[in-house]
């Protein structure tokens, strides 16, 4: 394919030599002249294993050159990446300044383009967050060339997993290829392009493109803080934390794994919330910072309130909720995400009305029962003995359970509003309804 680069930082250099050395004719764009001139006489602008060889096969062959000039790179080409920097605002906003001026540059090339020519294909490889395209991007391409994207123009997003140091391999072999596709055509242009490379490959809506970047950017940011915090505690301790961590590493079932990573409800039971304080206490007691670990219980209090907030935003009173173990087949209710939103409505003046078919207050022992008659002391006159009764009840009803026999029962359309706390198997169905509030889409 015939395809032009507009950037030439880390990211750009990078996708134009190595597609180039794929058999793409490609064509770097760049605002900087010694950029320019650096590429054309076979030489990288940026330093990075193996991208000066690379760079230098690349042009000896005639399959990369490099130019200021834009309309000459939209005419020489169906396809164009735009590679160019999204830096952070002095408060922290991303700053799009660049994209909309290379945007522009762009539709403005592509309207003097022929027709004749056939739907050219611009593919927003820089990382932007969701909206950025769809509200922003397209609506500058569709002024400039007076067309439709979709129609005339075809558009994607397709953010880049390069780490510096390491980018050609990344390239040559990546963890995946995401495509987000304003239509198909477009998705199968952004396809070609890598075709024969490695990796699944996951063709998304736009937004969902522009948002996996920064999933997969702010995860990578939190392992570390992770690790060195646990490392800190760990040396405070007298704890060689390179051994915790070679034993961490090794359970591939529950920490490096899918476990836990799925939005959804707060985290509880008797474990993860005691050991949580447990460890930020030896830290503090140690006088050793742990801002990340000192936060995890905030922030699923956090997210517990948010529930609530769905509730009050109906401005519906007489509640149902569905679930109140903290995990599902157990009656156990210790610090229980679920006892702690019962607790809140309950508090706030809910009419309240509550069925889980693994509680029954007469079934309750020990701990158990104690901190529930701690927590939530209303709880008998709160218990409902069928699905159906929180539902003839309730104009609201929260849904924090996938007891078969209450997913079976909830209603479609008209009905109590919906609070879906754990995405229900038809959670996709539901979203188009007016009754349904999602915490965990």
């Amino acid at each position: 394919m015939r395809v032009s680069v507009f950037g030439l930082g880390y990211v750009g250099c990078v996708s134009a030599a190595c597609l180039a050395s794929m058999g793409h004719e490609v064509i770097g764009v760049d605002v900087n002249q010694v950029k320019v001139d650096l590429v054309n006489d076979g030489k990288a602008p940026v330093v990075e294993e193996r991208i000066g060889e690379l760079i230098a096969e690349v042009v000896r062959t005639g399959a990369l050159r490099a130019t200021d000039d834009v309309r000459e790179a939209i005419a020489g080409s169906e396809v164009s990446l735009v590679c160019v920097g999204t830096p952070s605002e002095p408060n922290g906003s991303l700053c799009t300044a660049y994209l909309e001026r290379v945007t522009e540059q762009i539709g403005a090339a592509l309207a003097d383009r022929s027709r004749r020519s056939g739907r050219h294909t611009v593919v927003f490889r820089s990382t932007m967050l969701p909206g950025t395209c769809l509200n922003l991007l397209v609506p500058i391409l569709e002024k400039y060339v007076g067309g439709t994207a979709g129609v005339d123009i075809a558009v994607a997003v397709n953010p880049e997993f390069l780490r510096e140091g390491t980018s050609v391999r990344d390239f040559f072999d990546p963890p995946k290829t995401v495509i987000g596709e304003l239509d198909p055509a477009s998705g199968d242009a952004v396809a070609a392009l890598y075709e024969g490379l490695p990796g699944e490959v996951f063709r998304v809506p736009v937004p969902t493109a522009e948002a996996i970047k920064y999933a997969d950017n702010a995860f990578h940011g939190l392992k570390i803080g992770f690790a060195n915090e646990l490392g800190a505690v760990c040396q405070a301790l007298g704890v060689d934390s390179h051994q915790v961590m070679d034993v961490f590493l090794a359970d591939r079932k529950l920490n490096i794994s899918p476990a836990y990573l799925r939005p959804g409800f707060a985290f509880g039971g008797s474990c993860l919330p005691k050991d949580l304080r447990s460890l930020v206490h030896a830290a503090q007691r140690a006088d050793v910072s742990v801002p990340i670990l000192a936060h995890v219980l905030p922030s699923n209090s956090d997210h517990l309130q948010r529930a609530v907030e769905l509730v009050e935003r109906t401005g519906k009173r007489r509640a149902g909720l569905f679930g109140l173990s903290f995990k599902p087949g157990t009656d156990d209710l210790r610090e229980s995400p679920l006892v702690e939103l019962a607790e809140r409505l309950f508090g706030k003046g809910y009419d309240l009305r509550i069925y889980d078919a693994n509680v029954s207050l007469s079934r309750l022992l020990g701990a158990n029962r104690e901190y529930i008659e701690t927590r939530l002391p209303h709880l008998a006159q709160l218990l409902a003995d069928s699905v159906d009764e929180v539902l003839q009840h309730a104009e609201v009803c929260l849904v924090g359970t996938r007891d078969p026999a209450v997913l079976s029962a909830l209603p479609h359309g008209d009905g109590p509003v919906i609070v879906d706390l754990i995405r229900l198997p038809d959670a996709e169905t539901r979203r188009a309804e007016p009754g349904y509030m999602g915490l965990a889409w």
